[in-house]
């Protein structure tokens, strides 16, 4: 199995803490920021499989970073975490329910999907945050 490398940004560090170490605990290796600054940083100077934003962070703070993700020209996958069943960001990759086991199956989904459409990964633009 290739190593999975996540980016989890988060603005709830107890809750951002507890999730690590189950991601840590399936296998990923797992970066974490708690604000849309680093997280920004991060992607220009990380090669990451995942980002993984957490319901901590506004809407369009969330919107936003994707934004710049997808400006690149980066086809890492981004996924939402939510405390609500009915609650969809339209423009993640996926929004999950804030549950271990979702959330690993989910992060598992996209690895294997994007195992079989593999894309070249462009630097984060150098944009003021």
């Amino acid at each position: 199995m290739p190593l999975t490398v996540i980016l989890a940004v988060g603005l709830d560090s107890s809750l951002l803490a507890g999730q690590n170490s189950v991601w840590k605990s399936a296998g990923y290796f797992v970066t974490s920021t708690g604000s849309i600054n680093d997280a920004i940083n991060h992607l220009r100077d990380g090669d990451f499989d995942v980002v993984l934003l957490g319901h901590s962070i506004p809407a369009d703070s969330r919107e936003r970073l994707t934004y710049l993700l997808r400006a690149s020209g980066s086809r890492t996958p981004v996924v939402c975490v939510t405390d609500s069943a009915n609650h969809r960001d339209s423009f993640a990759d996926a929004t999950i329910r804030n549950e271990p086991t979702s959330l690993l199956q989910c992060i598992g989904e996209l690895m294997a999907e994007r195992a079989k459409t593999p894309s070249p990964r462009r630097a984060m633009p150098d944009t003021a945050a």
